[in-house]
């Protein structure tokens, strides 16, 4: 069967979540880039992976999918390597929740509302939303306090054995914690700091560092 390919740019933190878990499965891939900030939006052709314009989209042997959730489980269950997804029912729904959370409210408050108003939009010259800013701040302490109520104990976010979880939530840290408020909002959370320290030295994080 021809090796997977997946459409998207490497800045994304979608994109990325797909990559990590390509990565930690060992799985040789085809990376096809879109941009969905270029002028014009997405090419035309990129409709027919993704009706919503959106990245990543995925094909393998035929097989095509998108969706970011659906993707990374099927490379779980599709290809050998080390299980990304929990067997006991309870830690597969903390594993769940986690991104969950990541999906409906860490990413845009960490990453748009906190990272892009302070460092991306200033380093392009644009100007602060200070009210944006200053609206995403509790709800970053909440985003952050609930993430390490769920962390448990062990290196990883589900203890000893690295999980979606993990990869689903890197990069978006990878990006928040380049924001100058990332250090005050995770001083209560020494854990979750902690396993943000190991997640980044990881290999298969350290090789899908953005180059865009």
């Amino acid at each position: 069967m021809s090796k997977p390919i997946l459409y998207g740019a490497d800045y994304s933190v979608y994109v990325r979540i797909v990559r990590l878990a390509l990565a930690e499965k060992q799985v040789d891939y085809e990376l096809v880039p879109v941009d969905v900030f270029a002028t014009g939006g997405p090419p035309e052709w990129y409709g027919r992976h993704q009706p919503f314009g959106r990245i990543p989209a995925f094909e393998h042997g035929g097989f095509a999918l998108y969706e970011t959730s659906a993707i990374s489980r099927y490379v779980d269950e599709a290809f050998a390597g080390p299980a990304l997804q929990p067997a006991d029912a309870k830690l597969r729904a903390t594993m769940n929740q986690v991104v969950g959370i990541v999906d409906a409210y860490a990413y845009r408050t960490l990453v748009w509302n906190i990272y892009v108003e302070t460092v991306s939009k200033p380093a392009q010259g644009a100007r602060t939303d200070e009210a944006l800013v200053a609206s995403a701040l509790p709800v970053a302490l909440t985003c952050l306090a609930e993430l390490a109520r769920l962390k448990r104990d062990g290196d990883w976010f589900l203890g000893d054995t690295l999980s979606l979880a993990d990869l689903h939530l890197a990069p978006v840290f990878g990006y928040f914690t380049k924001a100058a408020a990332a250090q005050a909002l995770l001083a209560g959370h020494p854990a979750l700091t902690a396993w943000w320290e190991r997640m980044r030295q990881r290999p298969s994080y350290c090789g899908t560092e953005p180059t865009s």
